[in-house]
């Protein structure tokens, strides 16, 4: 006999959670504890892995380990370090939505900050601040083995999901940095990495600063109906 499934409906503090999330751009200077991030990070790696490869490193960094690195960024940035990027983040060819969603997702993260649309130089040095983590106590670069499938990516992606996930769960801010890999090969000698690893992003970590105006900036996301198709359903 055919028993239907009882549907439960997700709790309700995992909808605030998700909900309240959001890529914060500015920090307070409170130190975060390391067994707050040792949390974090062993909440990140029971996302679920093809064959249980469970692919990717966090290398976490704070204090002098990261300010060292923060300056050898900002010395490639300034000597004009040509940027190098092991593998595509974005289409190679982006359609015109795609793009046109990329602009107004720019446009709206510069008006927050206050910075014109011809701000130019006030543009590259809000972009820099990338390779400071957004001046936030922890900073934490993700690799990945260089062998690694396409798949393993999307493995490393419900990782890293989770991983904001726990950080917002302890109370603090967090948001990715995929401009660290721009600079892969200068976070990779600094760090002294294996050969096998490649630098995918970065993390910033810490207590998200609510009185800056940007961090309450906050990208729009598509309607269901534009991602999602359902078929086979009853109707009711």
């Amino acid at each position: 006999m055919f028993c239907r499934a009882q549907i439960v409906p997700m709790p309700s503090d995992f909808n605030q959670l998700l909900s309240q999330r959001r890529s914060i751009r500015a920090y307070k200077t409170d130190p975060v504890d390391r067994l707050v991030v040792e949390r974090i990070c062993s909440a990140a790696r029971r996302a679920p892995s093809g064959a249980n490869l469970q692919p990717g490193k966090f290398h976490v960094l704070s204090g002098t380990a990261l300010d060292s690195l923060k300056t050898r960024l900002d010395k490639a940035q300034q000597d004009g370090t040509p940027i190098e990027q092991e593998y595509s983040y974005f289409p190679k060819v982006m359609s015109a939505d795609l793009k046109d969603r990329q602009r107004r997702a720019g446009f709206a993260l510069y008006e927050a900050l206050g910075i014109a649309k011809r701000d130019v130089k006030g543009r590259r040095e809000q972009f820099a601040r990338n390779y400071r983590f957004f001046d936030a106590p922890v900073g934490i670069v993700v690799t990945i083995d260089r062998d690694m499938g396409k798949g393993c990516f999307m493995d490393l992606g419900m990782s890293l999901m989770t991983f904001l996930l726990a950080a917002e769960n302890e109370g603090l801010g967090a948001t990715g940095i995929g401009a660290l890999a721009n600079y892969g090969g200068v976070v990779h000698d600094h760090l002294h990495l294996p050969d096998d690893e490649m630098v995918v992003c970065g993390i910033a970590v810490g207590v998200a600063d609510m009185s800056a105006e940007v961090n309450h900036f906050r990208t729009e996301r598509l309607a269901l109906e534009e991602f999602s198709s359902f078929s086979g359903f009853e109707r009711k």
